[in-house]
């Protein structure tokens, strides 16, 4: 059975790394998406274009030696976080700080279009407050990191504030805006409102928690699963931990809360359609 984390990180420095990998397969997982974290944890000072491409390339070294050293398929997914964006904006300006995050965004899709990952991520809003300028920037960069994956046809995986019905019809306005194909853009940490996803032209990634992926598997099996576990020693097992995404997808299964066909919608079918990978056992 091919199990498949959409959204996790992995952090050689302040956490597990490749342990917290074989703890996924051994509970059953077979594939991961591995997410960039930010520079800053990856060593790197995050106060210019070139650092954020530097903690890209280490992130793809990461995800190769997943690949070599465990039995996990591991794919990469490179970008700038929002958080990241705020700090830069806040330390040496607004003008400054956009232009060396988009600057990174290009190479990001550089690494796409060279096979190195496989989506620009994460990208987006930040989920805390920030000033009205900020916050309008923020926007402009995540526009524009989805038209670098339109450019060549990659998927984008978003972070955000907190989401609902009202802000999933405003994001949908912004996909609509840009022109990328609706199945491209990835709601990362998404509430489990599959069937309004589906209507804006949105693909929701849901944390595999019991409740929301009983809620959302109750609306369709449009959606991917996955922990944001963030890898940190000092946080074990936060955001969910690496395992319990092929527990619960073995668990719902046995429970006939899934289906066959439920699962290898969600674990084979929507990654194929999502980021165009091909996923064998």
């Amino acid at each position: 059975m091919i199990i498949l984390d959409n959204h996790m990180h992995v952090d050689p420095y302040h956490g597990y790394f490749l342990e917290a990998v074989k703890d996924f397969y051994r509970a059953g997982g077979t594939h991961l998406i591995v997410v960039y974290k930010t520079a800053h944890d990856y060593g790197f000072e995050g106060a210019k274009a070139e650092d954020f491409m530097g903690a890209m390339d280490f992130h793809i070294t990461l995800v190769n030696k997943i690949n070599k050293e465990t039995k996990v398929r591991a794919f990469a997914v490179v970008g700038v976080h929002p958080a990241e964006f705020v700090y830069l904006a806040e330390k040496k300006g607004l003008e400054y700080a956009k232009n060396e995050v988009m600057k990174a965004l290009e190479y990001s899709q550089k690494l796409c279009l060279e096979g190195k990952a496989i989506a620009i991520g994460e990208i987006g809003r930040p989920h805390f407050e920030v000033s009205k300028e900020i916050w309008e920037a923020s926007i402009e960069i995540m526009k524009y990191g989805m038209e670098l994956a339109k450019e060549i046809d990659c998927a984008v995986q978003l972070h955000t504030e907190s989401f609902n019905e009202e802000k999933f019809r405003e994001l949908g306005r912004i996909v609509k805006d840009v022109g990328i194909k609706p199945y491209k853009v990835v709601k990362h940490y998404s509430p489990p409102l599959v069937k309004i996803a589906e209507q804006v032209g949105v693909f929701p990634s849901i944390l595999a928690s019991k409740r929301t992926i009983m809620e959302a598997i109750m609306q369709g099996n449009r959606f991917l699963m996955e922990t944001d576990y963030i890898d940190d020693k000092k946080r074990p097992g936060a955001v969910l931990g690496p395992k319990t995404v092929p527990k619960r997808t073995k668990a719902f299964l046995q429970q006939g809360i899934f289906s066959e066909e439920d699962v290898y919608k969600i674990h084979v079918e929507n990654p194929k359609k999502v980021y165009g990978i091909e996923l064998e056992e």
